[in-house]
């Protein structure tokens, strides 16, 4: 019998390292507090702003508190991610907790709006490094055909600070202080950091890269260029100024460089050419629309709800989880249909269309708005972002070929990313701009109590409780319409959005693109992933998804069998292992025992395996049927990849369904001594 399972299982290929898998479960934590820490602090400051800029002045620089972070971890997020495949992730991963430790202590330390605002930049540096590399360790970890299983719990993570986020820096805000919405992560980052440092064992590989450091540069110049001239244009400096001039001149000149550069780059973190795809550059405008109405809209509502309604820090949280929960709500539903129909061009125009009812909604709110108005208003606008946030990123990945399908995932994120950092700095200028107006008209005649000025009520908001009770109204009043001004003006921009989806061709959906993924549809910084990784990510969730009664049906029938899906799925076992023992395999899975008898006793009963003891093993003919059937699995995985498994289809993607072929018959952990759970 050792004979026969040694040469059933001589050829199948083990990637991980043997340290390595006692401790996976252990490594996935720590990155997963990693994760936690990148994900939570693009949602815990939202409702701690109101506060932060009350207490270091300066209500007009309250967008940079957002952007600083949403530039730095957008422009960083390549850069972490070739240097990682070159140089090794967990050094680097190790690197990135410790900047992002360093920049949240100084964060929470900040004296001012200056400091505050480039301790956030260091942070986000160290966040974008979190956010990329604790995925790509994943894949080092475990074998593919258990990376969906894993990264789905990455998902859950960043379900779960979208909900989380607002009510936790509400509550450190109101009952400790805004500073511990930084310093909170320094006990959860130190815990990840020795964890990593004591457990993680990664093999080890180099992959070589030619870095494009001066495109990454460039695109990053242009980036922060268009957004200090959103956010300082008509606030800090007149339109018609030479700031400002020479601001939009160097932008120009930087994305000329930036066009010159990627043509000439041998990896350019942005290939031009796919912007001659139209479904990519359609959707990269309208993820780009979508950041920009989803970030700047979180960054106000929470003063809006603070400083007009009166809330505190922790209920403005809890007014803001309708948003919330729309948008993972209809997100969630759409990815789920699209999965099931392969239709998704409904989602996209429906998903602007509810943005932009969203936003004329937002509009209308005041200072007297009931808690029920507000929140429909703030499910409507959710519901409309999720309809077309999770689709974006997998038609962009169905319009591609497959050498550009990481880097064109890892675009269609970017876009978003710079959406949301222009939405933040555009809402920002609006909002300043419209208060600074409309106090003065406000407050035009009438006689202030000493120390109290329009420039104090401006940037301090606490300031309207030293008004008299008869100016009060008037004064709230004006930073209501100040907020909800800035939905009327981002609404013409969803509109655009919504006549260009209409644009958008629905070409049918590749299988493997039916398999949409959380991380990479609700997180605000981009993704960085290569080809290999992107298909291997969606046929292994298919490969668990399809873990069921029906897939055993489906290969049975393609193979030209007529036997039960127990007696196939035992097939495939034996084929993969030597043997199995049916009543121990009973009490080790969650395959109910009937079940398991009856496709052993058929597999018997037509000759295909012999007891030997209480083992079963194949015979002659049962190993000619297991690798029929083992084809068949392999034809039905490749069918997945539609025309990207073509005749010249690159020898990876090959070696990749071979391999997920193998370890869907029964992972190494799941061999007939081991004790884990397998579900047929």
């Amino acid at each position: 019998m050792t004979a026969d399972a040694h040469g059933m299982t001589g050829n199948v290929r083990d990637t991980r390292d043997p340290q390595v898998s006692g401790n996976v479960l252990v490594s996935i934590g720590a990155l997963l507090l990693g994760m936690l820490l990148a994900a939570l602090d693009q949602t815990i400051v939202s409702t701690a702003l109101p506060t932060i800029v009350s207490d270091l002045g300066g209500m007009e620089h309250l967008s940079w508190v957002v952007t600083a972070y949403l530039l730095a971890s957008t422009a960083a997020t390549p850069l972490w991610g070739k240097l990682g495949d070159q140089y090794g992730r967990k050094r680097l991963f190790q690197t990135a907790i410790v900047i992002f430790l360093i920049g949240s202590a100084l964060c929470g330390m900040a004296q001012d709006m200056t400091q505050l605002i480039a301790f956030r930049a260091l942070q986000g540096l160290g966040g974008g490094g979190l956010m990329v590399l604790s995925m790509a360790i994943v894949g080092d970890l475990v074998p593919p055909r258990e990376r969906g299983r894993y990264q789905g719990l990455f998902g859950a993570v960043f379900g779960a600070t979208s909900v989380l986020g607002p009510l936790l820096g509400g509550l450190f805000t109101e009952h400790l202080s805004w500073r511990w919405v930084f310093y909170v992560n320094l006990p959860v980052g130190a815990v990840a950091l020795a964890v990593i440092a004591v457990v993680l064992r990664i093999p080890r590989k180099s992959k070589k890269h030619v870095i494009d450091y001066l495109g990454t540069f460039l695109i990053a110049a242009v980036a922060t260029c268009l957004v200090l001239v959103a956010s300082l244009g008509g606030t800090t400096w007149g339109w018609d100024s030479p700031q400002i001039i020479g601001l939009s001149l160097l932008g120009v000149l930087l994305a000329v460089g930036f066009v010159w550069a990627e043509r000439r780059a041998a990896e350019p973190v942005l290939p031009l050419k796919l912007f001659r795809v139209r479904t990519f550059a359609l959707s990269a405008v309208i993820s780009f629309i979508v950041g920009f109405a989803m970030f700047g809209a979180m960054t106000y509502l929470p003063t809006f709800l603070q400083v007009v309604q009166g809330v505190s820090p922790t209920m403005s949280g809890v007014h803001m989880l309708p948003m919330v929960f729309g948008l993972l709500l209809s997100s969630t539903v759409s990815g789920q249909i699209v999965s099931r129909t392969g239709r998704w061009k409904v989602f996209p125009v429906a998903g602007t269309g509810v943005t932009t009812l969203g936003l004329l909604l937002l509009h209308r709110l005041d200072e007297n708005s009931s808690t029920w108005v507000m929140s429909a208003y703030f499910l409507v606008f959710g519901l409309g972002l999720g309809l077309v946030m999770q689709v974006l990123v997998l038609i962009v990945q169905n319009a591609v070929s497959y050498e550009d399908l990481g880097v064109a995932t890892s675009g269609a994120t970017f876009f978003r990313s710079i959406g949301a950092s222009f939405g933040v700095a555009i809402f920002g200028t609006v909002f300043a701009n419209r208060l600074g107006d409309k106090l003065a008209e406000a407050l035009r005649g009438t006689q202030l109590p000493p120390g109290v000025s329009v420039s104090g009520i401006e940037s301090d908001s606490r300031a309207l409780t030293e008004l008299p009770a008869a100016l009060r109204p008037a004064a709230l009043h004006a930073y209501a319409s100040s907020i909800t001004d800035v939905f009327l003006y981002a609404a013409p921009v969803a509109f655009l959005g919504f006549v260009l989806a209409w644009f958008l061709k629905e070409d049918r959906l590749r299988g493997s693109v039916m398999a949409p993924d959380v991380t990479e549809t609700l997180a605000s910084n981009p993704v960085e992933r290569s080809s290999y990784d992107e298909v291997c990510r969606a046929l292994s969730l298919l490969g668990t998804r399809e873990g069921r009664r029906e897939v055993y049906e489906k290969i049975t029938l393609r193979a030209g069998y007529d036997l039960l899906p127990a007696a196939s799925w035992l097939v495939l076992r034996m084929r993969k292992f030597g043997w199995v023992e049916p009543a121990l395999l009973a009490e080790r899975t969650s395959v109910p025992v009937t079940v398991i008898i009856e496709g052993a006793r058929q597999l018997e009963e037509r000759g295909l395996a012999e007891r030997t003891g209480l083992e079963l093993l194949l015979t002659a003919r049962g190993r000619e049927v297991a690798t029929d059937l083992a084809s068949a699995r392999e034809a039905s995985l490749a069918e997945l990849l539609g025309d990207w498994w073509g005749p010249d289809r690159p020898t990876d993607l090959t070696d990749l369904v071979r391999e997920l072929n193998d370890e869907l018959c029964g992972s190494d952990r799941e061999r007939p001594g081991g004790g884990s759970v397998a579900r047929l």
